[in-house]
């Protein structure tokens, strides 16, 4: 059975018992907790804790997963996966144990058609009502009781959690020993996980209470319902790896299966190929932390593992190709997002390519050092480096070191690694204690938000939270965040920020300066209590900031219109890849991978203000997603849609999703002026800008400036002004060249008065001398008198002082340093005399310090630390 038939079959059989076919979620959770998203529950995550009332009682769906625990072991075993498919079913508060194993049970033997005799099911150690349901289908022998690292489930942050019962299959006795799960799970592979999620679990993932209601959450994996009905022996040999496997073979000219090491290459090169391609589809671009890092080490991995194989030219561009090919019907951004995709993989390739020339240099320097040193241990912290910084697998490094004869200190680098990973487990975790916040959203469910028509509304104060504790009253002067059940306050969102304003009551005032979403769907108001007290429940009167709301709404229109404009001048590929908007501004990061010319911003500036210019009309309205989507409207990567979404059309050339705030005409906007334009990172850019009023004094700064140049110029207009400036530049160079010129000349004269100012010191000629001037001419010149000087032993010691330090240098000829006296060590007592240390060179050394009243001492010096070097 083909995997696409066994994705069709799974969300068939739960579409016809009546559960409610939800599209896959990003890849980019809307959940701050998570880094990435791992299960199929986690776009249901509201629902289980209560947050949000479910908008129907059961669901299935496909769900694209990630996980990032074992990027290390890709590769290593053809067990181990980071992007997989979660084929799942959820109960919210509707059906529990029972009907979730009888479904389960159903699927797996009739859809799937497994054989009974080969099924076994484990089941909280605790869970009596588990296993008595399980007795109906399977005899006691093969239901098994396990602890709480197996059969207890949680996302590994605080949560839904709950026990579960997981479902295995027994592949038969060429895989493995007798005895169930717990003796071999080679051979009894899980299939199936059911979670009864009933439980709320703290950070320490113990149980902190109960959840709302009973749920269901079940996650199966494609790619291991695969091996089992394909009979392949691993996920790598079904239909849903092997054509990435074999485009790997294609691109290395090597065969699957003939060398092991050669085998670990090529798994990575299929499994990464397929998981960078969907990460980069969802819009994480690399980078240097978060997810971003995530992609950056997986693709670096390919491109080490790559040319490991031999592999000179591309290798990305062919396996996410294949990735489309394979799995674009079933995830259509794939195709969509295609070209951005290849732009990213290989821009990626090519950076990367170089900086793998530079960490092999540098293992080849680290490597001969070793073994000049007479040892045969490559340094597991230099092993480290190279995987962290440069993204070198440390199978590459093992096998450069067995090469040169060399065996790396895998303990110090397995070291190194769980530190960072404990790092990563840290910030992955991130979020904020918001469980007030979430009391408030269960207690009272959604915000009811009128700003799209209203900028004042009446509502009453449902829940008060400071310092993440819920208040009944907060007094004067307290800083709070508010809710109501109704408001005009639009919450950031879509890159616009929130509104500003004031919230009264008949006892208090609240001078809201932000508003954020909160857990559900509840909108957060925060602010300062301004006058008197505010109480939870009191009817209150809130009122936006209309000017503030005004110009937000006119930096949000010019940013619809600016991402027409760069899609239509620069090309499709060219999208949205974050925004901030602001009042009066905007910031408007895309896909593009080199800058714009001065002449190319020009025209993008000028075609922007030509459509605002045309006064197009501005409708938003609701429709269904996918109505939105046959009809062109752009998604943003990352974002998360629901059923219903808000669509904003201007004119009849912009279509895109939006929940934000617009002016009724493009005119509104005025006049939208671009500020800056530069890279952030592989293939993205940003542009900044100013529109309306806030543009136009932009404008008015700009030529008020060009004026005063002119005049200070004395030229008669800005075209004669540039003119000028050029002559004045040229002019100013030719002096300096001048100057630079009479202070050689100079230098050298003082060279040579301190050169026959030279004292004998020990059978040593030694200049010890005081000089006006910055401490890099003092460079130059003791350089300079250290080499008039060399036929001998001799020194040159410069010091100089500003009012807030002094600074001195030393350089030694090498006949001193035969006799074992170095710059540091001429200088050791000097600098301790102006507050200092001394460091440097054997042949040239630098001190400094903050006293610079003790320069004159500290040279005086010298001449004893001289004699005392010398044994004098």
């Amino acid at each position: 059975m083909e995997g696409a038939e066994i994705r069709r079959r799974f969300l068939r059989h739960f579409e016809e018992r009546e559960h409610t076919i939800v599209l896959s979620s990003s890849l980019i959770p809307g959940d701050p907790s998570l880094l990435l998203t791992t299960a199929g529950m986690v776009q249901f995550k509201p629902y289980f804790l209560g947050e949000q009332e479910p908008p129907y009682p059961r669901a299935a769906s496909a769900q694209k997963s990630f996980r990032t625990t074992d990027i290390d072991l890709v590769g290593r075993t053809d067990r181990h996966l980071t992007f997989f498919e979660m084929l799942g079913n959820f109960s919210f508060g509707d059906y529990f144990k029972e009907e979730a194993v009888r479904l389960a049970w159903d699927l797996v033997t009739e859809a799937f058609g497994l054989d009974p005799e080969r099924l076994w099911a484990t089941v909280y150690e605790t869970d009596d009502e588990a296993e008595e349901i399980w007795k109906a289908y399977l005899p006691a022998d093969r239901i098994v009781r396990r602890g709480k690292a197996d059969n207890f489930w949680s996302m590994g942050v605080a949560g839904p959690c709950g026990p579960c019962s997981e479902i295995y299959v027994d592949r038969g006795p060429e895989h493995g020993r007798e005895g169930g799960p717990e003796v071999d799970e080679d051979r009894f592979l899980e299939i199936w996980n059911l979670v009864f999620m009933q439980n709320e679990c703290d950070a320490a993932i113990e149980v902190a209470g109960d959840l709302p209601r009973k749920n269901i959450d079940t996650g199966m994996g494609l790619e291991r319902m695969a091996v089992i009905l394909q009979g392949a022996a691993s996920a790598f040999e079904t239909d849903l790896m092997r054509p990435l496997l074999e485009e790997a073979e294609r691109l290395a000219d090597r065969r699957y299966g003939a060398d092991e090491a050669a085998d670990v290459s090529l798994r990575i090169l299929a499994e990464h190929g397929r998981a960078t391609t969907f990460l980069i589809a969802d819009g994480v671009v690399p980078s240097n932390e978060g997810r971003g890092y995530v992609l950056r080490r997986m693709l670096r991995r390919v491109v080490s593992h790559a040319r490991r194989l031999g592999v000179r030219g591309e290798v990305l561009p062919g396996l996410v190709e294949r990735t489309v090919e394979l799995l674009g019907e079933a995830y259509p951004e794939l195709v969509e997002r295609r070209a951005f995709v290849l732009q990213v993989a290989t821009s990626e390739e090519e950076h990367f390519g170089r900086t793998l020339t530079q960490g092999m240099e540098l293992f080849e320097r680290e490597a001969a050092r070793v073994r000049e040193a007479g040892e045969r241990s490559f340094p597991g912290e230099a092993a480290f480096l190279y995987h962290d910084t440069y993204g070198f697998p440390v199978e590459l490094t093992q096998e450069l070191a067995r090469e040169h004869g060399l065996e790396v200190d895998e303990e110090a680098f397995e070291r190194l690694m769980g530190e960072q990973r404990s790092r990563g487990r840290e910030s992955a975790k991130g979020g904020v204690d918001d469980r007030a916040l979430v009391e408030v959203a269960r207690s009272a469910g959604r915000t009811e938000f009128v700003g799209y028509g209203d900028a004042q509304a009446e509502g009453t104060v449902v829940g008060l939270v400071r310092d993440h504790g819920r208040l009944e009253a907060a007094g004067e002067g307290d800083e709070v965040e508010l809710i109501l059940d109704r408001t005009p306050f639009y919450a950031e969102g879509g890159g616009q920020v929130g509104d500003a304003g004031s919230i009264r009551t008949e006892t208090g005032l609240v001078a809201v300066s932000d508003t954020a979403r909160g857990p559900g769907e509840i909108i957060v108001h925060r602010g300062r209590v301004a006058e008197g007290e505010v109480r939870a429940g009191q009817e209150a009167h809130a009122e936006i900031d209309v000017p503030r709301r005004e110009a937000t709404a006119r930096s949000h229109t010019g940013t619809h219109v600016l991402h027409w404009t760069l899609r239509h001048l620069l090309g499709e590929h060219a999208r949205q890849a974050g925004s901030l908007v602001a009042p009066g501004r905007l910031r408007f990061d895309f896909t593009h991978f080199e800058g714009l010319s001065p002449d190319l911003l020009e025209e993008v500036e000028a075609t922007a203000n030509a459509r605002l210019g045309e006064d197009s009309s501005v409708r938003a309205y609701e429709t269904t997603f996918e109505y939105a989507r046959s009809q062109g409207a752009l998604a943003l990567f990352g974002e998360r849609y629901g059923d219903m979404v808000r669509v904003v059309e201007i004119g009849d050339y912009s279509v895109e999703l939006c929940g934000g705030t617009h002016v009724a005409h493009t005119g509104e906007v005025s006049l939208m002026v671009l500020d800056s334009e530069g890279s952030i990172g592989s293939g993205l850019r940003r542009v900044e800008a100013l529109v309306g009023p806030d543009a136009l004094a932009h404008v008015h700064a700009d030529r008020r400036f060009l004026e005063e140049l002119t005049e200070i110029l004395g030229a008669q207009d800005p075209g004669q002004a540039v003119e000028r400036a050029r002559r004045a530049v040229a002019h100013i160079k030719e002096l300096e060249g001048r100057l630079g010129t009479l202070r050689q000349q100079e230098r050298g004269e003082v060279v040579d008065a301190l050169l026959g100012e030279a004292a004998d010191v020990g059978g040593v000629s030694l200049v010890v001398a005081r000089l006006d001037d910055d401490p890099g001419v003092l460079r130059e010149m003791a350089l300079k008198l250290r080499d008039r000087l060399q036929g001998g032993p001799a020194a040159a010691v410069l010091g100089t002082a500003d009012g807030r330090k002094a600074t001195l240098v030393a350089a030694a000829t090498p006949e001193l340093l035969d006799r074992g006296v170095t710059a540091p060590g001429l200088l050791e007592d000097a600098a301790r005399a102006v507050g200092g240390g001394a460091g440097g060179k054997d042949h040239l050394a630098f001190a400094g310090g903050g006293s610079p009243h003790a320069l004159d001492e500290a040279l005086r010096r010298v001449p004893d630390r001289l004699l005392a070097l010398l044994g004098g």
